[in-house]
């Protein structure tokens, strides 16, 4: 792989205009060589004078070779060869300042050509040193505010373990005690000695270095214990986690003492260990962007060299070790302090327990997902294939069954192609994803290793087409065969059973199956479900949209409560239609989903203070309010709902379609450098975000048919129609979801932001006072 696709796909995404601009360098390298090849080239006239079979470049390296020869035998000092006279002159200004490089070769013919990648590669290292410099100083500054977390973490400790030691208030009391009693390997907090000790060993080594710096000697003769009285400067700042515990902090005032609870300390921990394993992982990111950025003005001089055939790069690059870039140490030196605390502190010593939390393993490929995909996926085409030919022999089309079929059986297995539907759809916008560099683990926030790639969904998605096809071809054949006719009941038991498999598998709590990608689901579900009493993250109100676009697949799951509750399903038949309990729950099915989203809205808007997030909201509303009279017009058709229900829908549809294409992909923007796009595009081809703005506006008109009334056609069946719109609407919201990411990806690529804020578990009085 050539270094600048390697380039390319080891740099962290959301700094990637930080990097050095290797490929733009290249161009200018291009421009070099292809001025030199052009003036090397012999004129016409001077080919004609050539002997044939001779070339001008022999003969200019004959004429070189024998000028040698007689400048040899010269008086005075030999002359410098091309290769060693001097090119470049670097000057840098202390600590980390400015780079300016002169060029002296600006008289040769190509001269102006150097100059102007000279010039432009002194922009590109300021760019790197600064971004570099700025980063490290956050990351010190961090730094510090973790060794303040971790003082009041082993005060706590100390506090909850041993609370006896720990009101005694005498460190060498603590010491005595448990040189006295021992400690025990396997205990789950670390002893008060270990405390102490690790408290002291960081604050030690400082002043010995300070001592060292300053040509002192260091006397210290014991360790500096940790301090109980920091407990007296901070606050736990947990937060709340249930929809009960934050139910009794709206309702009870907080106590303004601090709690020494062996659950804060647990939950303490947990915090702390999540800011170290992402402060560590900040740490990594820089030490490769620096690496990666020294190893790009390496190749991007020597390939200077090789063109130019001068000898400029130890020059330049012996600057780039001596800048801020190449010399500072201070990343390294944190990742030492973080690996040796983190094993003592959260470890138990333990160094490769705590460098496995550390460094997560990177997630591997295995040949085993793609050939089960290719095996379901044969499944599922044969057995889709027998149906037709089930359905061939039996002509269920022009049976008078057809109706009775399709408004008993059809509704339950539909639930199922659904769900296959979407996950297709998603397994196409992971693949897209990451075909265009999209960060979309890091914006859903999956743990590192526990994403799923596009082949596992599309497994799981063709498994469940295999149970589902398999189902209703079960179902086909009992009903065919003269035998198992008796056995009606168990034939409209199938989609039942089929659909308790699924919630089973779905919350099963055993680790199979993707465990972490099942409950990392099923949370953001109950926190929508729970909504507004959680703080809305992105992956709640991106799979709230979800549920958007799944309307009728609430509505077939309401279908099975009827079906099976009130109706008689031995007899395939129900009254669902004519119940006014039913029609309540149709109608709430529906409005359900924008419900979520409109309150999500409102939480977001107290605690932003966005207006966006307001204008958001009345557009949900604006939805509601058209989803409830069209589904009236469905339950009571009639003139007077038939006008209302027309006109909200064009004014739900309208401002959906506006958010969408506007806010949501950030499109239609008049001046930017791709007109009526946007500054930034990750797909090269724009006609496809014009196809994409067409196709949403289409499909988002595609379920207006029911207000229209278009409710059958010809040769579909009404529920059969249904079905079809409701697909549309998952293929819509398929799209949606890859220019929603990429657009959500260039803003944080925008803004540099590689991370996610981490929750510190203590707050102190200092911060409180500046408003932190």
């Amino acid at each position: 792989m050539k270094f600048g696709k390697e380039f390319a796909a080891q740099l962290v995404q959301e700094w990637q205009e930080a990097y050095m601009d290797y490929n733009y360098l290249k161009r200018l390298l291009k421009d070099v060589l292809h001025f030199r090849q052009q003036q090397s080239t012999p004129s016409p006239m001077m080919a004609a004078t050539t002997p044939k079979g001779s070339s001008l470049k022999r003969r200019v390296s004959l004429y070189r070779a024998f000028s040698g020869l007689t400048n040899r035998c010269s008086r005075g000092s030999p002359r410098k060869s091309e290769e060693d006279e001097e090119v470049i002159l670097v000057s840098s200004e202390p600590n980390g300042g400015l780079s300016k490089t002169m060029f002296l070769m600006s008289s040769d013919d190509d001269g102006e050509y150097e100059f102007v990648f000279f010039r432009t590669l002194d922009d590109q290292f300021n760019k790197v040193v600064s971004f570099y410099k700025k980063k490290v100083e956050e990351l010190v500054a961090e730094a510090g505010e973790l060794s303040k977390q971790m003082d009041a973490l082993i005060a706590l400790r100390i506090k909850v373990d041993n609370p006896i030691l720990a009101s005694n208030g005498d460190p060498s009391f603590s010491v005595s005690v448990h040189s006295i009693n021992g400690g025990k390997p396997g205990q789950s907090h670390m002893s008060t000695i270990q405390e102490v000790e690790m408290s002291s060993e960081g604050c030690l080594e400082e002043e010995k270095r300070g001592d060292d710096e300053n040509g002192r000697t260091s006397d210290v003769k014991g360790f500096r214990p940790a301090s109980l009285e920091v407990l007296d400067q901070v606050k736990i700042n947990i937060k709340h986690d249930t929809p009960v515990s934050i139910l009794k902090c709206v309702m009870m005032s907080k106590k303004s003492e601090m709690s020494f609870s062996k659950r804060d300390l647990k939950r303490t921990e947990e915090l702390m260990t999540h800011a170290f394993v992402e402060f560590y992982r900040k740490l990594r990111l820089l030490k490769s962007y620096c690496f990666l950025n020294q190893l790009a003005f390496s190749k991007i001089m020597k390939k200077y060299d090789k063109i130019t055939s001068r000898n400029a790069s130890k020059a330049y690059l012996q600057m780039v070790d001596d800048s801020y870039l190449g010399s500072c140490d201070e990343v390294t030196k944190l990742m030492e302090r973080v690996e040796a605390t983190f094993v003592k502190h959260f470890a138990n010593g333990n160094h490769s327990k705590g460098m496995d939390t550390l460094r997560p393993k990177a997630k591997r490929e295995t040949h085993r997902i793609t050939f089960f995909l290719g095996c379901f996926f044969g499944f599922s085409l044969a057995l889709l294939v027998a149906i037709v030919v089930a359905m061939h022999a039996r002509d269920v089309l022009n049976s008078p069954g057809r109706n009775q079929y399709m408004e008993n059986i059809f509704p339950l297995y539909s639930l199922f192609g659904y769900i296959v539907l979407h996950m297709v759809m998603y397994a196409g916008n992971i693949y897209f994803w990451k075909r265009y560099r999209v960060n979309y683990s890091f914006i859903f926030g999956f743990k590192p290793g526990t994403e799923l790639g596009y082949r596992e969904v599309l497994l799981l998605g063709s498994v469940l087409s295999v149970l589902m096809l398999g189902g209703i071809l079960s179902n086909l054949d009992m009903e065919m065969d003269p035998r198992t006719k008796s056995f009606e009941a168990l034939t409209e038991l199938v989609p039942l059973g089929l659909l308790l498999v699924v919630m089973l598998i779905t919350f099963c709590p055993f680790k199979i199956i993707y465990h972490s990608s099942r409950f990392f689901l099923i949370r953001c579900a109950f926190h929508c479900v729970c909504a507004p009493l959680y703080k809305v993250t992105l992956p709640d109100f991106f799979l709230a949209d979800q549920f958007t676009s799944q309307v009728q697949a609430l509505r077939c799951l309401e279908f099975y409560v009827c079906y099976y509750g009130w109706g008689d399903f031995k007899r395939r038949s129900n009254k669902c239609g004519g119940s006014h309990i039913f029609d309540i729950f149709y109608l709430v099915a529906a409005v359900i989903p924008y419900w979520i989203r409109f309150i999500q809205s409102l939480r977001r808007l107290f605690e932003e203070r966005d207006g966006m997030h307001g204008l958001n909201g009345l557009k949900y509303l604006s939805t509601i309010v058209a989803v409830t009279t069209r589904t009236i017009l469905e339950l009571r058709p009639g003139n007077t709902w038939l006008i209302v229900a027309a006109a909200s829908s064009g004014v739900a549809t309208i401002a959906n379609t506006y958010w969408d294409i506007v806010i949501d992909w950030g499109l239609l923007r008049r001046n930017s450098r791709n007109p009526w796009l946007r500054d930034k595009l990750v797909i090269p081809n724009r006609s496809v975000y014009f196809i994409a703005m067409v196709l949403n506006i289409i499909l988002r008109f595609a379920w207006m048919q029911t207000v229209l009334g278009f409710r059958e056609a010809p040769f579909l069946h009404r529920k059969a129609l249904v079905a079809v719109v409701a697909s549309l609407e998952i293929i819509r919201r398929g799209i949606w979801n890859f220019f929603r990411l990429e657009n959500e990806h260039l803003n944080n690529v925008g803004k540099y932001r590689a991370f996610k804020p981490v929750p510190l578990p203590f707050n102190y009085d200092d911060d409180d006072d500046k408003g932190v």
